[in-house]
């Protein structure tokens, strides 16, 4: 084998330590972007770090070394087959004695398949579903397989129904069987049918082993869907899969390791990939790109940069022979899935997820078509298992965001734009009161057009002016995301727009206009638009006055918006209201009683409480039930999560909230927001911002859940 012309400089990584033996195939959520996560699995040869890729390799072929994996390329897990090295006499007496980690020569996490995939390319397999699986146990795998039932695309219903149900008789067994050191993956099996992919998510969820449940649930059969590039069909297998299977279990795309495709199945949900393209493709002659694969016979120049290829031209690469040529190619297409993984990472820290997502859905027609459907079905979510996929997908994601959001033909269906508008349209009420202290009904609306951000500086004083002679009236907003309150316009995403300038340009009709107001229940009130002149200056003796109950609707608005407060609350809680301003005008500190309660993000508009805030809406009336059916209400109260007596001593002092220490929580909790935390009675100990759902809470038991900003304990150190 030609060695690596780099190899002499790599750095030795240490060995892997074990985990906890309670911690044994425990997941936890580090960060997350909606439905995409960066997640922690933990085994006996460290942390599986998600999402990521298990490079396939062959014990009989190995093209590249798997301690050039680990030490080169940043590889923690990889996946080979039991079913061969059973098969095949000297690999198996090798593995027996010795362990499959040094047969392969590879410290970090080893996770096998079962020969399910065998029986799909050759037919039958000779092992069966108890022996396959002793004898991963043996070999020292750290995550095996059961020996599934694969279901193709073109079986007929009775033979997938045969899959989805013999798969769960065969998964009792298989768990027994692993004990209590071998972790197990339960496959997902049912075709294309959403229903049967459902019911097979439910079941194999659903079965308890003795000493583990199954770990991770791979979506199988889908191989024959990539093969055809049958991309909508792939994503409708995942969203229907995913409905039943607990959060706290990763979702594996079984024989999916194509870059192009990661970042929307990432979006949507998966945490592990695994493939042998990089060597496959290379075998061919073909290259990774993050947008495609391209041949190398058609290039006469390097379309990306990779070490593999660095020093090296095209020409030089076509002359080698074929096992060096497939060496070469090899490394590249493996160190371009690893950095497009790294991509997908990073764009879930900066929230950024989705927008890779279409980014990438424009290198292939056939990606682009599943993208759209998936757009689709964020804008009308159907009612059976993909329709709760995508409102899992929409709720869990933090509807606001720092930094700037990039404009598209698709921005409007982004998860956190769609979550955020249907938060404003259910949420945000009309002032009960105006500036002059009337409660009149609204009289008139004041629609602000062709202005881009920053409005509370070049709309202000216009604002102001058309207020004093109107007060009953409610200024609007006209954005390339349609209308929004004038009180809201310095929240992420409106005040952030990544575009040309002519994006504010935009005109709506009246009938337009009025359909927007009617999302507010304001389509029968009289409007009138105004382009604001920023060079006005408001002389009367009113401006301050106007511009107190400006802040404060701001204030009340965003408590309603993103806290579920109700305005009548929110009016009562600011009735004393002052602040500081920065140098911009914009504020600070909220301030209620001389009491600092709350402030206001100036990256993103969103709300920041103090724990005197948060103790003020620490309510009584919202009383604990963490019922599935809570009460219908826009307003159910600043969210709380319970947390048992144990964790009380720790969270009262400003540490974060465990998972395995929760007792409840509120089903409107959306991780990134504010939120209360409790005891079993309903007493204030802390209050923080939550990572993961209220339904996640209910399953994970290794992690952060929420991160303390202030609890009502004194610390003693």
């Amino acid at each position: 084998m030609t060695p690596h012309p780099r190899r002499q400089h790599m750095s030795t990584r240490r060995n892997p330590q074990p985990c906890q033996t309670h911690d044994l195939g425990r997941f936890e959520i580090l960060t997350r972007d909606g439905a995409a996560r960066i997640g922690r699995l933990h085994t006996n040869h460290g942390p599986l770090n998600t999402p990521m890729l298990l490079p396939v390799v062959n014990p009989n072929i190995m093209t590249i070394e798997p301690r050039e994996m680990w030490e080169e390329y940043g590889v923690e897990g990889l996946i080979t087959n039991s079913y061969i090295i059973w098969k095949h006499h000297k690999l198996k007496e090798e593995a027996l004695r010795n362990g499959v980690h040094n047969l392969l020569d590879f410290p970090g996490i080893i996770v096998t398949d079962s020969g399910t995939f065998q029986s799909y390319v050759y037919g039958d397999v000779e092992v069966g579903v108890s022996e396959i699986i002793e004898f991963q146990k043996n070999i020292g795998v750290d995550i095996g397989t059961m020996l599934d039932v694969f279901g193709r695309p073109d079986m007929s219903l009775d033979e997938l129904e045969y899959a989805v149900e013999e798969t769960a008789r065969r998964a009792s067994e298989s768990l027994e069987v692993a004990g209590s050191n071998l972790l197990l993956n339960g496959p997902i099996q049912g075709g294309i049918n959403d229903d049967l992919r459902a019911r097979s998510g439910y079941l194999m969820s659903s079965i308890k082993g003795q000493y583990h449940n199954f770990t991770i649930h791979p979506i199988g059969g889908i191989v024959p869907l990539m093969e055809k590039q049958m991309y909508r069909e792939l994503f409708q297998i995942l969203l229907a899969s995913k409905s039943n299977i607990p959060p706290n279990r990763p979702i594996h795309l079984f024989g999916c390791g194509h870059p192009l495709l990661f970042p929307l199945s990432i979006a949507l949900g998966v945490d592990i990939f695994d493939s042998a393209a990089y060597v496959l493709f290379a075998r061919d002659d073909r290259f990774f790109t993050p947008t495609g694969t391209v041949k190398l016979q058609d290039i006469r120049e390097w379309p990306i940069s990779s070490r593999a290829l660095f020093g090296i031209s095209p020409e030089e690469v076509k002359k080698m022979d074929k096992k060096d040529r497939t060496m070469i190619l090899s490394r590249h297409n493996l160190e371009i899935t690893q950095t497009e993984l790294a991509r997908c990472r990073e764009a879930i820290r900066n929230g950024k997820i989705w927008e890779l997502a279409e980014e990438r859905s424009h290198s292939s027609p056939q990606l682009r078509a599943a993208f759209l459907w998936v757009l689709d079905q964020l804008s009308f979510p159907d009612e059976g298992p993909i329709g709760e996929s995508i409102m899992d997908i929409v709720a869990s994601t933090n509807p606001i965001r720092k930094g700037g959001e990039s404009m598209s033909h698709d921005i409007e269906t982004r998860p956190h734009i769609l979550h955020l508008q249907a938060l404003i349209a259910t949420r945000w009420k009309t002032p009960g009161s105006w500036w002059d202290g009337s409660k009149t009904n609204v009289k008139n609306i004041i629609i602000i057009e062709k202005t881009a951000p920053p409005w509370r500086i070049n709309s202000l004083n216009s604002v102001i002016t058309h207020l004093i002679e109107t007060p009953n009236s409610i200024p609007l907003i006209i954005t390339p995301l349609g209308i929004i309150p004038y009180s809201l316009e310095d929240l992420s995403p409106w005040c952030h727009l990544d575009g040309s300038n002519d994006m504010w340009k935009i005109h709506y009709d009246d009938e337009e206009i009025i359909e927007f107001l009617s999302d507010y229940g304001l389509e029968n009130t009289p409007f009138i638009r105004i382009k604001p002149d920023p060079k006005l200056i408001v002389k009367s003796k009113l401006n301050q006055k106007v511009r107190d109950w400006l802040d404060r609707c701001s204030i009340v608005d965003k408590l309603s918006v993103l806290c579920s407060i109700n305005p009548n609350d929110g009016c009562k809680l600011t009735h004393s209201m002052s602040c500081r301003k920065s140098t911009t005008d914009r504020i600070v500190n909220v301030y209620s009683e001389n009491s600092h309660i709350l402030s206001p993000r100036l990256n993103d508009g969103g709300i920041s409480l103090t724990l005197e805030g948060a103790k003020k809406l620490c309510d009584a009336r919202f009383p604990i039930s963490f019922d599935e059916n809570t009460i219908d209400s826009e307003f159910l109260g600043l969210p709380k999560v319970c947390i048992n007596d144990d964790a009380i001593p720790f969270v009262g002092v400003g540490r974060n909230v465990m998972h395995g220490y929760i007792l409840g929580a509120d089903n409107h909790l959306m991780p990134g927001q504010p939120c209360l935390i409790v005891d079993s009675k309903g007493n204030f100990v802390a209050h923080g911002v939550p990572i993961t759902t209220s339904r996640e809470m209910k399953f994970f038991k290794k992690g952060i859940a929420v991160r303390v900003r202030g609890g009502v304990l004194k610390n003693s150190s």
